[in-house]
């Protein structure tokens, strides 16, 4: 089978952007494939798992019954992976109805575990209010307020880290492309410019390290992040960092070796692998495990080598 038809063997959040993005096909076609997502598929069985209170698992970062023990991994079923799995991953239309409603419930009845902050103003740690400012510019709420924050928060090297409240003034990448995907997000959305200048700084700081490498000794940070993960959620990979520029349309010769890192990960049969999944409860799985051939990694990879050998 062609790696475009295995990959349009799939489930229509998957298949819209297979088809919006590799296949050329008239963008009314792909539409039609993405009004499919709150009726069938991953995206239904999500949204049948909301509460009447427009909350999943009772809490905004963590299930309502968590008592602090990630000793198996992080849950990611509560209300703010599973917005970020339906916006980022799935691309569910944010105007469809039982969207919007969601929508409202959260503003009204979703408070973050931190001091019972509304959810669309945000918490303390920037890599948390990056991907809600992503969310709020997606389901059309106003997220300003954490925006100005985020500006005051970035560091001297360009970057963000939630650790920065307790002394470090070193950059995390793991919190900086939290952030910068909500900025890139955010002007799209808007159109407002006022993120643009910390998000190119920021852009800069993950260059300077070829996404990847130390400034001081040009060894790997972290094997892992070579590694292609689904979802990401929190954590940082090159490929993640990619996709990134690619929405953001920042071409740059510094990505190189990156995309060098995705080629090198392509399988014989055209297909990549799902590789180090994060450990953490989630509501049901998508692909069939680590090693196994991943649609999710394969569409993602397509599509950042394609956007990289168009900008030749």
């Amino acid at each position: 089978m062609a790696v475009l038809d295995w990959l349009l063997d799939s489930d229509p959040a998957l298949r819209w952007q297979v088809l919006r993005d590799l296949t050329g096909a008239p963008p009314a076609e792909a539409e039609a494939e993405r009004a499919r997502i709150t009726q069938e598929g991953w995206g239904a069985r999500l949204l049948a798992l909301r509460g009447s209170d427009g909350l999943w698992a009772g809490g905004a970062c963590f299930p309502a019954d968590f008592r602090g023990d990630s000793s198996t991994g992080q849950p990611w079923t509560s209300t703010y992976p599973t917005l970020l799995l339906l916006l980022r991953e799935l691309g569910v239309d944010p105007d469809a109805p039982i969207v919007r409603e969601t929508t409202e419930l959260v503003k009204q009845n979703c408070r973050w575990e931190h001091a019972g902050q509304p959810f669309f103003d945000g918490e303390v740690e920037p890599c948390i209010n990056g991907r809600t400012v992503g969310l709020g510019a997606y389901y059309g709420v106003e997220v300003g307020g954490i925006v100005e924050r985020l500006l005051g928060e970035q560091l001297p090297d360009g970057g963000w880290n939630c650790e920065a409240e307790y002394g470090s003034v070193r950059s995390s990448f793991h919190t900086t492309i939290c952030v910068l995907e909500g900025f890139v997000d955010y002007e799209r959305a808007t159109g407002s410019a006022m993120t643009v200048a910390a998000r190119q700084r920021g852009e800069e700081y993950l260059l300077q390290r070829r996404l990847m490498r130390k400034l001081s000794t040009g060894e790997v940070i972290e094997p892992s992040w070579l590694c292609f993960s689904y979802p990401t959620w929190w954590h940082y990979d090159v490929l993640r960092a990619l996709d990134f520029f690619r929405v953001a349309g920042t071409r740059d010769p510094r990505l190189s070796e990156a995309i060098e890192v995705v080629r090198s990960k392509r399988q014989d049969d055209g297909r990549w692998l799902l590789e180090d999944t994060h450990r953490g409860d989630v509501h049901f799985t998508m692909e069939d495990g680590d090693g196994t051939p991943s649609r999710w990694n394969t569409l993602r990879a397509l599509r950042v080598l394609d956007w990289h050998n168009n900008s030749q």
